[in-house]
């Protein structure tokens, strides 16, 4: 998933938000919700998702989520998502920061804290290493976490990919993942209560954007 629609009325600094949950949360459901809103007010932006974003991302991906590969170590799948991170940087998202564009983006590296840091155990101070080798210390300006119980999530999620048949102590243990994450960073991680409807979920959304664009 790639799509740049470019308009010229709306010039201003470029934003990196990113949209993070479990599957299942509606995640993927308010992304899109958002880049109808800002085509509909002519915002300039990138749509984009991780593992993925690239021709080499999305084969990482596809190896990342495949199921017959059985259960993968935590490091393996970190390093792999890395991989595709670090190439997704470099080929799409600076280079659409760097030109103005606003880059919205389906995961980021609290993907990585939530699911091989909380969920699979990995240390986190090893991810933190790692991501400040890959990233060079590019965090997003924005984050929306989409917040569901574990048990609710996993009723939702239809994915049928590896990580949908975890068990709900892995779910549970990713969601912890990522309330750490916005406990620990709370400026830039907005929590939404993923357990309400689609319209009352995006209009708590739709509150956020507008502030950010300064549309309020």
């Amino acid at each position: 998933m790639l799509t740049h629609h470019s308009y010229s009325n709306l010039p201003g600094m470029a934003r990196f938000i990113t949209f993070e949950g479990l599957d299942g949360s509606g995640k993927t459901t308010q992304l899109n919700k958002t880049l109808e809103w800002l085509a509909a007010h002519r915002i300039d932006h990138v749509a984009t998702r991780e593992p993925g974003g690239t021709p080499l991302g999305d084969r990482v991906r596809d190896l990342f989520l495949a199921s017959h590969w059985g259960q993968l170590d935590g490091v393996v799948e970190a390093l792999l998502v890395f991989a595709s991170r670090r190439q997704h940087l470099l080929e799409v998202i600076e280079p659409a920061l760097a030109t103005g564009r606003h880059v919205i983006c389906d995961r980021f590296t609290d993907s990585t804290r939530a699911y091989q840091g909380g969920g699979r155990g990995v240390d986190a101070t090893w991810i933190e290493e790692l991501d400040g080798l890959v990233t060079g210390g590019r965090m997003p300006d924005h984050t929306l976490l989409f917040d569901l119980p574990g048990e609710s999530a996993r009723e939702r999620a239809t994915g049928g990919d590896r990580l949908d048949a975890e068990a709900l102590a892995f779910y549970e243990r990713v969601r912890a993942g990522f309330l750490d994450v916005a406990r620990r960073d709370p400026e830039r991680v907005v929590v939404i209560d993923a357990t309400a409807d689609i319209e009352t979920t995006w209009r708590r959304v739709e509150a956020h954007l507008r502030a950010w664009f300064d549309l309020s």
